[in-house]
């Protein structure tokens, strides 16, 4: 038997990902405590079940992306002391992975604790979405972890802007490349013609992000700029300006998840970005309705569940839908 589960901050993703698989997700109870503390147990025996238990760990105005990793947390626990089978966590965004390298003295490896937290409530895989650095989510693992690439979605969704353009991918900074260089492997048999590539200098000191050096050559051409989230905007945005002041036509930006932090709402109003692309993995909540009118957002869920292969997808299709207890 296979139950997949939705904590209720990602309900709506979790509905999607049910409707990819042939299924529908489990019931589970949630409940809030007046002191602020939680629990969630599911509706259904998952007694030697496979469980899947879906949760984007973006905060918002309701909860933190603490919050939403402890409720995950104390979930796949639950399941687990229930007698599952087998639990696969599937995130659709992955909190704290930006932080994956000691940069300071004495500086915290986040990254990796997440992982070690993970793995000690007795989860068996992790599938994730477009992390910040593939390699170094695979080495904090010590479970089978999934990292899945946002431009299978992506990259076809730009050819109704792209036309006949000149096209050049970009990376808004050298951490980057490597993404970039996947996209546009990605793109061109789409395009059914060769792009070209880019990137540009970023340097972050004390919270000041600096560099206008721009590697490639972009005139007369749309820049694509790739990145894996966007939380102020302010790198795209000076990453467009310089592709602009380079002779760039115009500058469409594409990444997986829309954070939008403190500061987004402009930088999408930005006339340097002539579209902006993302995927569902974060509502994006943040943004007034003028700024929204600048996104196209572009489902994940199939990718999500051609990961999670096709004996989760049999397996779901096959569960007739449970009932509660």
């Amino acid at each position: 038997m296979f139950h997949l589960f939705a904590l209720h901050d990602t309900r709506a993703f979790g509905e999607r990902l049910a409707a990819e698989l042939g299924g529908a997700l489990a019931p589970l109870e949630e409940r809030e405590f007046e002191d602020g503390e939680h629990k969630a147990r599911p509706l259904v025996d998952v007694e030697g079940c496979e469980v899947c238990i879906v949760q984007s760990l973006y905060g918002d105005a309701q909860r933190s992306s603490a919050d939403k990793l402890v409720r995950l947390l104390f979930f796949a626990a639950a399941v687990r002391d229930h007698g599952a089978r087998r639990v696969t966590l599937v995130l659709p965004y992955l909190a704290y992975a930006r932080k994956d390298r000691r940069t300071q003295p004495n500086d915290p490896l986040n990254a990796r604790y997440v992982a070690q937290l993970i793995e000690a409530v007795g989860a068996d895989a992790v599938v994730a979405l477009e992390v910040h650095n593939p390699a170094a989510f695979d080495n904090a693992f010590r479970i089978p972890a999934r990292h899945v690439h946002a431009d299978a979605v992506l990259a076809p969704q730009l050819l109704a802007l792209l036309d006949q353009d000149d096209v050049v991918v970009a990376s808004p900074d050298p951490g980057g490349v490597k993404r970039a260089q996947l996209f546009r492997e990605t793109l061109v048999p789409l395009l059914g013609r060769d792009c070209g590539s880019a990137w540009l200098e970023k340097r972050r000191s004390r919270g000041v992000v600096s560099g206008d050096l721009l590697a490639g050559e972009v005139r007369g051409a749309t820049v694509v700029l790739v990145d894996d989230l966007i939380s102020t905007g302010n790198t795209l945005v000076r990453a467009a300006r310089t592709c602009l002041a380079q002779g760039a036509r115009r500058v469409i930006a594409c990444a997986a998840h829309g954070v939008f932090a403190a500061g987004a709402d402009a930088a999408l109003r930005d006339p340097s970005l002539a579209a902006v692309l993302i995927t569902d993995s974060i509502a994006p909540g943040r943004l007034g309705p003028e700024a929204r009118t600048r996104l196209q957002i572009v489902g994940a869920a199939p990718l999500l569940a051609a990961a999670l292969g096709p004996r989760a997808q049999a397996s779901a299709a096959q569960a007739t839908p449970a009932r509660a207890r």
